[in-house]
């Protein structure tokens, strides 16, 4: 098993192996978690829009990025080369960066507007989770992703 994982993050996946190699099977929980946010976000109406807009930005555009991302390597368009490897974990540590301040700000505009409506509440705290959830993932994925590009 310890033989299989090494080698599996020596190199890039193609095709559906992606769904089963150890930093890339992170990618389907990471679009539904920034899907999560994208919806929890896009549902409530918040008076200081540009917080939120910022969390919108992040959740939007690491959905797509990260969908791109997921064909890219089905489609098997990166060359098993290192400069992938090294894109590899600069998306997924700059995915992490940009959702800890999206969860961090929208966290704090929840914590001040908690005297509202129960209901925009509770999905604002089910935004804040998913958004720590998502930090999390990427996070995940960044660290397999730099002891991917170690072992390269």
């Amino acid at each position: 098993m310890a033989a299989t994982t090494t080698q599996s993050m020596g190199s890039l996946p193609s095709g559906l192996a992606i769904c089963v190699t150890v930093p890339d099977m992170f990618y389907l929980p990471e679009l539904v978690t920034g899907g999560l946010v994208w919806i929890l976000v896009a549902s409530t109406h918040v008076e200081p829009a540009n917080p939120l807009g910022w969390v919108m930005f992040v959740s939007v555009f690491c959905f797509f990025m990260t969908l791109l991302w997921v064909v890219l390597f089905i489609a098997g368009c990166h060359k098993n080369g290192s400069a992938w490897v090294a894109a590899d974990f600069a998306y997924h540590a700059l995915a992490a960066l940009f959702y800890l301040s999206a969860g961090v700000n929208l966290a704090f505009i929840t914590f001040i507007m908690k005297s509202g409506a129960l209901r925009i509440y509770q999905i604002d705290i089910a935004a804040v989770v998913f958004a720590f959830m998502a930090t999390l993932l990427y996070f995940i994925h960044a660290v397999l992703s730099s002891l991917r590009w170690k072992h390269f």
